[in-house]
């Protein structure tokens, strides 16, 4: 494969092969060694679990250039625990510690030189995806899963980077049930959520806003993103709920407000608490915090903070968190795992 020239300070968030990624398969009750694989194609039987019954979860983690140039990903271990919570929930067998964090620095030396340079800004994504690949046409647990991981070198989720946006409170559907799989990275959240994004988008609003299932009477969490929220009196509020996914980066941004001096609060949000936030955020993977300027629901706009600028303690985060990642601030936590 001819490596394509890259224009690191300009990559968009979008797919293109590197031209190899790693497989392993698990069957009769063991794992095979991963394998290095080119052709970005699977051959998987028309009754796989994973195509009619939804046994299909996934990671999202990113490694960084180092200005010593080394290569390291963030809180990997942490990705590999969510996906063996994840899997349990799903009935599937999940990929120990050891074989998620082998597969994922083989994934990253084999694809070395799609590591964006550090000082781009860029860097790059590792998907672990996990799927029911065994054929059942009744409804039970496949007998055979199948790991792979693949990676994009990218650039900031919205055009933007670290920059306002406009969110939108999407009530014409739910992305999770109340005691359903919203808690846990299974594949088909993302299918349930994708006709509100794309409503959303078409009102103009890049970013939408889910209330909790039951009532919508509370916050649950963005399409893509945990919530945060950022008081006048130094408190860092994050909505407790059995219907959103545990953010890694979230988990991680507590940790720091804490050792910033904020009272941080793991809680149910009711909406209408929601006009005393001075700031609002939007924390993930992909975009690490984008912050949010404003929120609208029918006919009522909240907005928070400056229209073309992110709130101070918002700032002070991401920069911490990108130092730490970037390798330009010490790695206190233990977050950094070196996979080339």
């Amino acid at each position: 494969m001819i490596k394509p020239q890259i224009d690191w300070k300009n990559l968009g968030f979008s797919y293109f092969d590197t031209g190899a990624f790693v497989k392993a398969v698990w069957r009769n009750g063991t794992w095979s060694e991963p394998e290095v694989c080119s052709e970005p194609y699977l051959n998987i039987h028309i009754a796989a679990t994973a195509l009619n019954y939804g046994q299909a979860c996934f990671e999202g983690l990113k490694a960084f250039s180092h200005k010593n140039g080394t290569v390291n990903a963030f809180r990997a271990p942490d990705h590999a625990r969510r996906m063996q919570h994840t899997a349990k929930r799903l009935v599937m067998q999940a990929p120990s510690e050891e074989l998620f964090l082998q597969a994922v620095a083989l994934a990253v030396k084999q694809n070395r030189e799609f590591v964006p340079p550090y000082g781009t800004g860029a860097s790059l994504y590792i998907r672990p995806l996990l799927l029911g690949t065994g054929p059942c046409v009744g409804v039970r647990p496949s007998e055979e899963y199948t790991l792979l991981v693949y990676v994009v070198p990218i650039g900031p989720y919205y055009k933007n980077g670290f920059y306002p946006v406009n969110a939108y409170v999407q009530e014409a559907y739910d992305r999770a049930a109340p005691l359903g799989v919203g808690h846990i990275k299974a594949a088909g959240n993302y299918a349930a959520g994708l006709q509100g994004d794309i409503e959303s988008k078409e009102k103009g609003y890049p970013i939408c806003l889910y209330l909790d299932p039951k009532t919508h009477s509370y916050v649950d969490e963005f399409g893509t993103s945990n919530f945060i929220g950022i008081t006048p009196d130094n408190r860092y509020v994050t909505p407790r709920s059995t219907s959103i996914l545990a953010s890694i980066t979230n988990k991680s941004l507590m940790t720091m407000a804490r050792d910033f001096g904020l009272t941080v609060e793991q809680r149910p949000i009711p909406f209408d608490e929601l006009e005393q936030f001075a700031e609002v955020g939007a924390c993930g993977t992909a975009a690490v915090i984008t912050p949010i300027h404003s929120i609208t629901r029918g006919d009522r706009v909240l907005t928070f903070g400056k229209e073309d600028e992110a709130g101070e303690v918002l700032k002070r985060l991401y920069q911490e968190i990108q130092g730490i990642q970037y390798g330009e601030i010490e790695d206190r936590y233990g977050w950094l795992y070196r996979v080339a």
